[in-house]
């Protein structure tokens, strides 16, 4: 039976960060992950540059949850920038791609190997392709056996699983059914940062625009977002998309302008007195992408003429398919490709500044696994990265 201070499960990016800082204040760390390699996730992310954080992630009106303002503490006191200061420390060279997302220069594996030699340096010890069988309460500490039949006991036990999405990197439900054991409530759980998905007719009329992207502003009635949108052949994807679908419920319409800079109907009414005798498609093509011109032209059942033979009515009508396109969604593509879970540990049994439990002293949940979901661009690693920082001075 190995005695140690603090038992990490999961080697994520909530997980090394909380070790790196439990490990500096001289305790005994034990992180184990079942994967084969730490921090899968970091890995893949930002077509494998990694996004590790944005420039105005300590802003809380760009999280969700339960209490979004449960994340203020920890996001005061372990912001972008001190997370940039240690990226910077390390020699990894990074830019800014837009609206304030950050992405490594070279590869996103840099910032999983500054993890790993940080949680050496600290003298956590990491173990991979090992999960946890079991674990439960012990005196005022944990008791666990781990996958390969070893023993642990530890007076912390940090949940850092993650939540639910791409379980293809071996993404479970092991942080809510454990927590869950130990008394602590779960909210509604659902895929987010997600693509979404449409009835076969939708499918057939808009597979024509299968792989074009077109800046948009996407929005609901609660929030809206002006980013690319992309077409795919099983619905629609997309920065903009991807950042709706975590404000979106099923049999909600969601609604696009597909031209953000223009007045269409007005532009095309200009056209049809300067130029009548140009097709409308050809007009509409000055406007938008000529693809997603024909489509519109085809949906709104325009007939194909020329400028000077079309009512202005109908050409408000075209205006009113491009600026404000109502969509109603059937449903996202769930967990394989969400980038995040939305929901999780009810942080109301969590406390805010240690990301303790209240109930189980000694019982810490930090990143994905509590119920605080960032927007996409670099806030959710930002909420790792000070979720885990904030347990590791407690743990």
């Amino acid at each position: 039976m190995k005695t140690v201070d603090v038992l990490i499960v999961g080697a994520g990016a909530a997980g090394m960060m909380c070790a790196i800082e439990a490990g500096r204040r001289g305790r005994r760390v034990l992180i184990v992950d079942h994967a084969a390699k730490p921090g899968e996730k970091i890995r893949i992310s930002g077509g494998g540059r990694c996004n590790f954080t944005n420039l105005d992630a300590d802003r809380i009106d760009r999280f969700l949850g339960g209490n979004p303002r449960f994340a203020a503490s920890a996001l005061k006191r372990f912001g972008p920038k001190d997370f940039i200061a240690r990226v910077d420390r390390a020699g990894i060279r990074w830019h800014e791609k837009t609206l304030g997302q950050l992405f490594c220069d070279d590869s996103a594996k840099q910032i999983v190997r500054m993890l790993t030699d940080q949680m050496t340096e600290a003298g956590a010890e990491l173990r991979l392709d090992t999960g946890v069988a079991s674990v439960d309460r012990r005196g005022d500490g944990f008791s666990a056996v781990l996958s390969d039949g070893s023993g642990v006991t530890a007076s912390s036990l940090v949940i850092a699983t993650g939540g639910k999405s791409i379980p293809r990197m071996g993404a479970t439900g092991w942080a809510y059914e454990t927590a869950r054991r130990f008394g602590l409530r779960i909210t509604e759980t659902r895929p987010a940062l997600v693509p979404l998905t449409f009835d076969p007719d939708f499918l057939a009329r808009h597979a024509p625009l299968s792989g074009l992207s077109a800046e948009t502003v996407a929005r609901n009635d609660r929030i809206a977002f002006r980013e690319a949108l992309l077409f795919t052949h099983r619905g629609l994807s997309g920065p903009s998309v991807l950042q709706i679908s975590s404000y979106w419920r099923e049999g909600e319409v969601v609604e696009f302008d597909l031209a953000p800079d223009a007045d269409v109907a007005a532009l095309l009414r200009a056209a049809k007195t300067e130029n009548g005798k140009q097709a409308v498609q050809t007009a509409l093509g000055h406007i938008v992408p000529r693809r997603l011109a024909d489509a519109v032209v085809e949906r709104t059942a325009t007939p194909p003429r020329k400028l000077a033979e079309l009512p202005d009515r109908t050409l408000d009508a075209l205006g009113e398919a491009v600026n404000r396109w109502r969509v109603k969604p059937t449903g996202s593509e769930g967990y394989r490709t969400a980038e995040v879970t939305l929901g999780g540990v009810d942080t109301d049994d969590l406390d805010q500044k240690t990301m303790q439990a209240r109930s189980v002293p000694g019982l810490f949940v930090v990143g994905e696994a509590a119920d605080v979901t960032g927007w996409l661009g670099g806030y959710n690693f930002q909420w790792a990265w000070a979720s885990g920082w904030a347990a590791g001075q407690a743990c």
